[in-house]
């Protein structure tokens, strides 16, 4: 199993949002940076996921989701009507990839950004590294042990 975060504005996925529909699947699309698509291409049925919000009053974890489809051609970069639409993508030579995730578990409180900078075990992680802005960062065992530590003394 491998663990990863991954970046979203909650007003567009929150946790909340797959919390509402446990039993459902959301799909992870609209990445559009190299390095996070080929980190979504790594990805295995099965990896935990971080849902991490940003660009909000309450910036942090908020949550765990699983992965439960591997990467495939995310559909948005098709779509003449998405804001996601790639014109140099083609059904033959797709350039982006989603994923399905399903939930876990809502953590009662954000682990906010300044809570996880404090953790030794996360500082070479790039969530915590000034200048990163990545959207889908890969976790170590030991990083997401660390996190889940301070879930446990909420």
């Amino acid at each position: 199993m491998q663990y990863w975060l991954m970046k979203t504005e909650p007003n567009e996925c929150s946790i909340d949002d797959f919390a509402n529909q446990p039993s459902e699947v959301i799909r992870w699309d609209g990445v559009r940076n190299y390095q996070a698509r080929n980190f979504i291409r790594n990805m295995h049925i099965g990896d935990e996921v971080f849902i991490y919000h940003s660009s909000c009053a309450h910036i942090g974890i908020a949550g765990i989701v699983r992965v439960t489809r591997s990467a495939y051609a995310d559909p948005s970069q098709f779509d003449t009507e998405s804001p996601y639409f790639d014109s140099k993508a083609t059904k033959e030579k797709p350039r982006w990839d989603a994923v399905d995730l399903q939930f876990v578990r809502k953590f009662s409180q954000i682990i906010s950004l300044d809570k996880l900078k404090a953790l030794p075990e996360l500082a070479d992680n790039s969530l915590v590294k000034k200048g990163s802005r990545l959207s889908v960062v890969p976790f170590s065992k030991a990083e997401r042990d660390a996190v889940l530590q301070l879930t446990s003394r909420q």
